[in-house]
């Protein structure tokens, strides 16, 4: 058991180290280079004067290509992480913060890459694999104690629920990242076009798709939980400050969809709540540091 525990360490220290390089290929096609341009001018004495000029220009389409692999080995190795996790606790890998980031990171990976193949566009790719990239730190900064496979309390000793209502939340927090990505994209475009960024209709295409995906799972997180609550301390909803925020982030994106589709709310309004909703994701994510309740044992 300890030999895989150090094996899902291992492999994803390897992940990391691979959306580390990732970022940074994916940052560098996405800001794109400077190129120099030099003219030369007659006049009509005969004289030749030349000038040189600087310009952005779309970065080396090979420093995408290079995000877009080394994303996938990343996908790869945090898989055999959490698989190898899994193996060592005979169970999901969710009772902490630690177990609970590793699969986070997996969920990120994932959804970006499929978002990535269906747009066509590498560019999200400079915001979601730093978010990515920061909770990879966010992991080596907690107590090494946390990697120990240890005994569930009993709050936690429903592998099926437990399970099913985390990962719920997991992959509805990283369809949240590619629609934050995409809301941050869109206003800088918005401000000021840039040619070889994805087009507006794309980027608020790319939100709202992400939304339709996180908004479900995000209510049925809300729902697994309160019939788990029940179940362990006795109560469907006790206003735990986790459970709360929850709620308050999937108002947020209710408040996106409602105004979207039946305000008729497009471009930089709606970009902005997204952000607000992103912000709710991290709090709620985070809150519990903060706030204490019956989510926080294990820094759940």
């Amino acid at each position: 058991m300890e030999g895989l525990v150090k094996l899902s360490f291992y492999c994803f220290t390897a992940a990391a180290v691979s959306m580390f390089a990732a970022s940074l290929a994916y940052i560098f096609y996405s800001v794109g280079r400077v190129r120099l341009e030099r003219s030369v001018l007659s006049t009509s004495t005969g004289e030749t004067v030349s000038s040189t000029s600087a310009r952005f220009d779309v970065g080396p389409e090979s420093a995408g290509r290079w995000g877009t692999m080394l994303t996938a080995f990343a996908v790869v190795l945090a898989f055999f992480s959490v698989v190898a996790r899994i193996a060592a606790t005979k169970r999901g890998p969710y009772s902490n913060m630690y177990e609970f980031s590793l699969a986070f990171i997996f969920a990120i990976l994932v959804m970006y890459l499929i978002f990535e193949r269906k747009y066509a566009t590498r560019q999200l790719g400079a915001i979601v694999l730093p978010i990515a990239s920061g909770m990879a730190i966010y992991v080596w900064s907690l107590p090494s104690s946390l990697r120990e496979s240890t005994e569930l309390i009993p709050a936690l000793q429903n592998n099926l629920m437990m399970t099913s209502h985390v990962s719920a939340a997991i992959f509805a927090y990283a369809t949240f990242a590619v629609s934050f990505a995409a809301a941050v994209l869109y206003l800088i475009q918005n401000r000021k076009p840039i040619a070889w960024l994805p087009r507006k209709e794309v980027l608020d295409d790319i939100g709202y798709r992400a939304v339709t995906i996180g908004f479900p799972l995000l209510a049925l997180v809300l729902i697994l939980g309160s019939v788990w609550a029940h179940e362990a301390w006795g109560s469907y909803w006790s206003w735990d400050p986790k459970e709360t925020s929850a709620l308050a982030t999937w108002l947020i994106y209710g408040i996106y969809l409602h105004t979207r589709t039946l305000r008729g709310w497009r471009g930089s309004r709606s970009a902005v709540v997204l952000l607000l909703g992103f912000a709710a994701v991290v709090f709620t994510y985070y809150g519990n540091y903060f706030f204490g309740g019956l989510h926080a044992y294990g820094g759940v």
